[in-house]
């Protein structure tokens, strides 16, 4: 099919940027909580990706503007034209509720594959919630007896490329020593942490990380030491330094998202992809590891927004529900509510838009000289 954008009867959509100017001639161009709950106040952040934090930065402010700049090799007529097609193809969709229909399809899928394992007595205890367990075909295993912890390797095929992630749940005070042994064992770089350790006053993540630059968490097998943090005003960013006993040495950026409330949507589209952007730019070794509370609704989100986002940048076909679907195929849930799914689609619309004003910006530099 040499045309990237089609229509279909089943609603199946890929989108890409040069999708509907090839087809016009004039152009040529995302219960139980088994640590115990407390109430406490609960706290506010702002939705801005400014940074505002003190001491060495890891990260300036004109760098995050920068990387969070989504610009395809395209030419200003091309991209006007194609932007403007996509964006009224989705908010048509969208005003329509097929976008919610499109989810409701995926929820009434069965489970694909067993979770023997998690549901075993001995690992029970492990499980954040009692009813988000790792199937047990794609989960992740650690140590020599392929222990048990509720994650589960994600692969998304797209476009002919293929995005590698650990989808994981929040960890325990039980699980931390297993969570950064899977980070290890991986060789990840980058936790990818999409909660804040408490929310409306429940507890969401136990803090598995140290928090003082002079005390480091030390565990069975591991010394986690914290090297250097930056707080931006939609998150943090914190890089530990992870030594095991014969004194290797690995390090691990943590970004934690902080304008996400669970079963919601972020508070800013523009700080989300900035925080995607950044997460990417930092991807070095081994799965990306991400994780909210249950591992399954906002880390679902931000796994499919990552490959999205690379293929509006390299201007890829990409088709969300294709996404989820591959994405529930290895970890059950993935996408929790409907405004989740529909936030993906909404997140498109957003960047689109500023793709557009940038041509316009463009154009308007080459009309006066520059």
């Amino acid at each position: 099919m040499n045309q990237k954008y089609r229509k279909s009867s089943d609603r199946d959509r890929q989108y890409s940027l040069k999708s509907i100017w090839r087809a016009l001639p004039s152009f040529h161009s995302e219960n139980w909580d088994n640590e115990n709950e407390q109430r406490a106040g609960s706290s506010s952040s702002q939705d801005s990706p400014i940074v505002t934090s003190t001491g060495e930065k890891i990260i300036t402010e004109e760098e995050l503007i920068e990387i969070s700049e989504i610009r395809p090799n395209l030419s200003g007529t091309l991209l006007r034209s194609t932007v403007r097609n996509l964006i009224e193809d989705i908010e048509k969709r969208i005003d329509q509720k097929e976008i919610f229909e499109e989810f409701l399809a995926l929820e009434n899928r069965e489970l694909l594959d067993d979770c023997i394992l998690g549901n075993n007595p001995e690992n029970r205890d492990k499980n954040r919630y009692r009813d988000i367990i790792p199937y047990d075909r794609t989960r992740v295993s650690i140590g020599q007896s392929q222990d048990y912890i509720n994650a589960n390797y994600i692969r998304i095929s797209n476009a002919g490329e293929e995005f590698f992630y650990i989808a994981t749940q929040a960890p325990l005070p039980g699980t931390t020593e297993d969570f950064w042994q899977m980070v290890w064992e991986n060789k990840s770089n980058v936790i990818a942490m999409i909660t804040k350790e408490m929310e409306d006053g429940i507890i969401k993540c136990h803090p598995y990380w140290p928090i003082s630059l002079t005390k480091p968490l030390g565990l069975q097998n591991f010394l986690v030491e914290l090297e250097n943090t930056q707080i931006l005003e939609a998150f943090i960013i914190r890089v530990f330094k992870i030594v095991n006993k014969t004194g290797s040495v690995h390090f691990v950026h943590q970004i934690q998202f902080m304008n996400w409330p669970d079963h919601g949507i972020p508070t800013s589209y523009e700080a989300f992809v900035s925080y995607i952007r950044y997460m990417k730019k930092i991807h070095e070794t081994g799965p990306i590891i991400a994780h909210c509370s249950a591992g399954i609704g906002r880390t679902g989100v931000l796994l499919c927004m990552d490959v999205v986002l690379h293929a509006l940048e390299n201007d890829l076909e990409f088709d969300i529900k294709t996404i989820v679907t591959q994405m529930r195929n290895q970890r059950c849930g993935m996408i929790q509510t409907k405004e989740q799914y529909q936030f993906c689609y909404e997140t498109v619309i957003h960047v689109l838009r500023k793709i557009q004003t940038s041509a316009r910006l463009d154009k308007f530099s080459i009309f006066q000289g520059n």
